[in-house]
Formats: structure tokens, C-alpha cells, sequence
């Protein structure tokens, strides 16, 4: 058998004190996330994470900077995952038709997230809060595709 890491992206989108996050369906739980989700074949990561987001959140994004890359080995499924996790600004709601799965988009404060730390996805979704409001950016061009 081969190992194969899931290729995922995420979106970090402040507005304020506020993130944006979804609320979602998961294995059978409802939990929290930032909008994301798989990178599709022949999609770049940028493209893969503005889709997520209008997928998931009804808002047209734009990217502002890079955040890292995450490796999580999730204890519930055992896959491992590889998240690029972006900045983004949102622009306009554009649709209220979300991707199966996907109860709503909110807006949450870093509070709010620890308040509800059970129902997060992965300890990713408030890694990458923090990680965020420490100031942890780079430049989108530090991601070179061909």
C-alpha cells in the first residue's frame, strides 16, 4: 500500500476581532472549521482555497498571504493531512447555496473558539487563528507552482 498524505487548503478570514468559520457535519458531529477543504486534480492551491470558501461560505475571497503549512495525523481516522492555510479578505456574499454538509457560515471570535475548542474540527482551526493574530504571514509568492 501507499501512503498518500490529503492534500487540503483553509482560509483564515478576519474581519475585526471576528473569524470567519463553518459549521459542518463531520463523521457524524457537528464541528467547527475554517472554510476548507481538498485541493482538486489539476487546481492550484489558490484556486482550490477562493472555491472552498464561496463553497463553503457563499463569500467571494481574496488571498492576502500565506500562513503555512500544517501536518496533522488526525487520532479519529488515522489519514494525514497536509492543510496550506492562507489569509483572506472577504468581499462580497455572493450565494446563501452552501456545499452539502455545510450548515452555516458564522462569524467567531479567538474567545468563542476556545469557548466551543470540543467542537472543533482539528486543533488546526484554532492553531491557525493564533498563528494569524501573532502576526505568522507570508507573501503568496512564496508558493511557486508550475
Amino acid at each position: 500500500m501507499i501512503w498518500k498524505p490529503h492534500a487540503t487548503v483553509a482560509v483564515v478570514v478576519p474581519d475585526g476581532d471576528a473569524f470567519l468559520v463553518v459549521k459542518e457535519e463531520s463523521e457524524g458531529a457537528i464541528v467547527l472549521n475554517q472554510p476548507a477543504g481538498h485541493i482538486e486534480e489539476r487546481e492550484s492551491v489558490f484556486e482550490a482555497a477562493c472555491r472552498e470558501a464561496l463553497e463553503e461560505t457563499g463569500y467571494r475571497v481574496e488571498l492576502t498571504g500565506f500562513l503555512g503549512l500544517y501536518i496533522f495525523r488526525s487520532p479519529h481516522n488515522g489519514v494525514t493531512y497536509h492543510r496550506y492555510a492562507f489569509i483572506g479578505k472577504a468581499l462580497e456574499k455572493v450565494t446563501n447555496e452552501l456545499d452539502d454538509g455545510i450548515i452555516e457560515s458564522q462569524w467567531l471570535t479567538e474567545s468563542q473558539l476556545i469557548e466551543n475548542k470540543g467542537m472543533l474540527r482539528s486543533p488546526l482551526v484554532l492553531q491557525c487563528v493564533q498563528d494569524y493574530k501573532a502576526g505568522r504571514e507570508f507573501p503568496l509568492d512564496i508558493i511557486r507552482e508550475f
